[in-house]
């Protein structure tokens, strides 16, 4: 079992940043892929990024390419996604997950490739 508790969001102005961090609980952390996903009302959960269990690989979404940047601390259990340049658009229920990965370097970009979530965190940018 993993638990994950996401922190960090709030609201902030066109232009700001803010940082996402993902606390996860259980002894094998570092064997799990994370990703971070979000979801706008009347909207679809959608994909932000990705990062493998070394932080050897990582993806993201073209809409957040070169304004996000997702990491990781294994040591410390915990994944983060910073965010910047924010825009009105980016407002959404952001979520971490976790999913088991069979190699160094995979990655999952679908909800259903994750086994565990958190509850969420909401983040809101004004224009």
């Amino acid at each position: 079992q993993v638990q994950l508790v996401e922190s960090g969001g709030g609201l902030v102005q066109a232009g700001g940043s803010l940082r996402l961090s993902c606390a996860a609980s259980g002894r094998t952390f570092s064997s799990y892929a994370m990703g971070w996903f979000r979801q706008a009302p009347g909207k679809e959960r959608e994909f932000v990024a990705a990062i493998s269990w070394s932080a050897g690989s990582t993806y993201y979404a073209d809409s957040v390419k070169g304004r996000f940047t997702i990491s990781r601390d294994n040591g410390k259990n915990t994944v983060y996604l910073q965010m910047n340049s924010l825009k009105p658009e980016d407002t959404a229920v952001y979520y971490c997950a976790a999913g088991r990965a069979q190699w160094d370097h995979q990655i999952h970009t679908y909800p259903y490739q994750y086994d565990y979530w958190g509850q969420g965190t909401q983040v809101t940018v004004s224009s």
